[in-house]
């Protein structure tokens, strides 16, 4: 017989695409860099002295969800970092339209990039993801859920 807690005896380690960042009522309000911050694993990866020696992820998909109504207008950028440098845009830097979010109960997956494609985003460049708002919606959120492997914490 299977034990109904054996899940929450596993760490992210044990799973493949484990939710390693989330945020919840991410506001499209007013646009600008780093609206909001979502921490990797909580702000759980080790932060070494090299890409090496640090935690690591694996990013494997961006799911924008739970819209507050409709959005489908809205645009934004995933980041490693919170100055908009493009060269950290883990999605497409002139941002992504949320077409497919036109009311409550729609979602959408964002597109990873290069060189996120291949490449593990480390604790020692960063411990979150930034949301940019490119295109605003008045009076509007959406939860941004980050999906990915742990390589190691």
């Amino acid at each position: 017989m299977s034990n109904v807690d054996s899940v929450s005896q596993n760490t992210a380690a044990n799973f493949g695409n484990y939710a390693i960042a989330a945020a919840s009522t991410v506001s499209l309000t007013s646009t600008g860099n780093a609206v909001v911050s979502i921490p990797i694993l909580t702000g759980g990866l080790t932060t070494g002295t090299s890409v090496a020696s640090s935690g690591g992820v694996i990013v494997r998909r961006i799911t924008v969800q739970d819209p507050s109504g409709n959005v489908s207008t809205g645009n934004i950028t995933i980041f490693t970092s919170n100055d908009g440098n493009t060269s950290n845009a883990v999605t497409t830097a002139a941002g992504t339209t949320l077409t497919s979010m036109t009311g409550t109960g729609t979602w959408q997956d964002l597109t990873i990039i290069a060189p996120f494609l291949a490449n593990v985003v480390s604790g020692y460049n960063t411990q979150s993801f930034y949301v940019k708002v490119v295109t605003a919606v008045a009076n509007a959120t959406v939860d941004i859920r980050v999906y990915g492997d742990t390589v190691n914490f």
